[in-house]
C-alpha cells in the first residue's frame, strides 16, 4: 500500500477523532470507512497499528471494544496535513458525525465490562458518561463470571433508571 494512501487514512481517522466530542471506537471507524469504500479491513488494521506506534492516538479497551482518543500529535499532525483532506471527505465525514451523533454517543458513553479478581470473584465494572466527562463509575464484586456477565448487560439496559435511584437516594434527606 502506498505510503500516500496511508498517509490519507489516518488523517480521515484523526479529523473524524478531533471533530466528534465522544471517544470513537474502531468498529465505529471501520463501519464509516468501509461504508465508503476508502480502503479495505486490512489496511486500516494497518493504520490503526501505526497511528498507537506513532502515539498520535491512544487506545483505550472498555468491554471488549477498543476506543481511540486523538493525543496532542495527533493534532499538531492533523494541523499540518489535515489541509491535504479533501473537503469532500470532511463534508462527508462531518454528515456521518451529524447523522449518526446520537447513536455514537450512546456507545460510547455507556460501558460495561468485567475481569477476574480472584480465584472466586469477578469484578463487573459499570460506566456512564455525557460530554466526555464520567456521571458514575461503579465497581461491583461478584462470585461468579456468569452473574458478572449479567451485572454488566443489566447496567446497559437499565443505567438511566440505576443513575436516578443513586442521585435521588443520595440528595434526600
Amino acid at each position: 500500500m502506498s505510503s500516500k494512501y496511508l498517509a490519507l487514512y489516518k488523517m480521515i481517522i484523526l479529523y473524524m477523532l478531533k471533530r466528534c466530542d465522544v471517544p470513537l471506537s474502531k468498529s465505529q471507524i471501520y463501519d464509516f470507512i468501509l461504508e465508503k469504500e476508502y480502503t479495505t479491513f486490512l489496511t486500516l488494521q494497518e493504520v490503526f497499528s501505526e497511528l498507537a506506534q506513532s502515539e498520535l492516538v491512544i487506545e483505550k479497551t472498555v468491554a471488549n471494544r477498543t476506543y481511540l482518543e486523538i493525543t496532542e500529535q495527533g493534532e499538531e499532525a492533523l494541523g499540518f496535513f489535515g489541509n491535504r483532506l479533501n473537503p469532500a471527505i470532511k463534508q462527508q465525514i462531518d454528515e456521518y458525525l451529524k447523522t449518526n451523533s446520537m447513536r455514537l454517543r450512546n456507545e460510547g458513553a455507556i460501558m460495561a465490562d468485567y475481569k477476574k479478581a480472584g480465584e472466586s470473584d469477578y469484578t463487573a465494572n459499570l460506566y456512564a458518561k455525557e460530554n466526555g466527562k464520567s456521571l458514575v463509575e461503579i465497581s461491583l464484586s461478584v462470585p461468579t463470571e456468569e452473574i458478572a456477565q449479567s451485572v454488566c448487560d443489566n447496567w446497559k439496559e437499565k443505567n438511566l433508571e440505576i443513575y436516578q435511584y443513586l442521585v435521588s437516594q443520595l440528595m434526600s434527606e
